[in-house]
């Protein structure tokens, strides 16, 4: 398996560096990176189950990248590693004033083999339309689940506490949608994916539903009571 990967331009390795630094700031763990066809899918976990007894969605986001060349690649690494190596690679490309279209190859950082998060992997076809949305919709469900959560966790609260408070809040449907929690609309608004007056796209497979704008993906994995018999 290949120990690194080569975006195909300085314009990538800037989206990702922006991808993974608004991701760590809602969930500062891992990446997983899966390469296909010349392709780079980087998942990063929103929101997940901690345990037996937390009821979290999963809450998946997925931006993917055009390879210089094919890689062989499935790993998870630290988020944190893998941002500080893009963002030292893009200062460096533009001191040096680096062509804009010329390849950058970024070495993967150690794996981690702990993330319970990264055994789920959502389907690469079969997904059926169900239609749009309107960005509006879901970011006002995360503005009003990011003030709810703020009003009801004080500062200094237990981490146990405060996870079953963003369960709770996360956890809802969005109003006129159903079976799509408030966590999809959080992380579509924190990751910047919601694009103006540009829908929103839905699909589904299987337990699964896709929210898809132009600049990336929600995964959220419906629980088994939500899907059609």
């Amino acid at each position: 398996m290949s120990q690194s990967f080569s975006l195909t331009d300085s314009h990538s390795l800037g989206d990702l560096q922006v991808y993974l630094a608004r991701a760590s700031r809602v969930e500062d763990g891992s990446v997983r990176l899966i390469s296909a066809a010349g392709v780079l899918a980087v998942y990063t976990a929103i929101l997940y189950p901690r345990g037996l007894l937390d009821s979290s969605p999963t809450v998946l986001a997925l931006r993917t990248f055009a390879l210089s060349e094919p890689v062989e690649l499935d790993v998870v690494v630290p988020i944190r590693s893998l941002l500080d190596r893009v963002a030292r690679l893009h200062t460096a490309a533009k001191t040096r004033g680096d062509e804009a279209d010329a390849p950058v190859k970024i070495a993967v950082p150690l794996q981690v083999s702990t993330v319970t998060w990264a055994g789920i992997s959502p389907p690469k076809g079969g997904w059926q339309a169900q239609g749009q949305t309107d960005a509006a919709r879901l970011e006002s469900a995360a503005r009003a689940g990011i003030d709810e959560v703020a009003s009801v966790i004080p500062t200094g609260t237990g981490e146990q506490i405060v996870q079953r408070v963003r369960s709770e809040v996360w956890g809802r449907p969005i109003d006129g949608l159903e079976h799509i929690p408030a966590g999809a609309g959080f992380a579509a608004f924190s990751l910047g994916f919601l694009a103006g007056d540009e829908p929103v796209q839905l699909f589904e497979t299987g337990p699964w539903t896709r929210l898809t704008t132009s600049r990336g993906h929600i995964l959220v994995r419906r629980k088994a009571w939500t899907l059609k018999g």
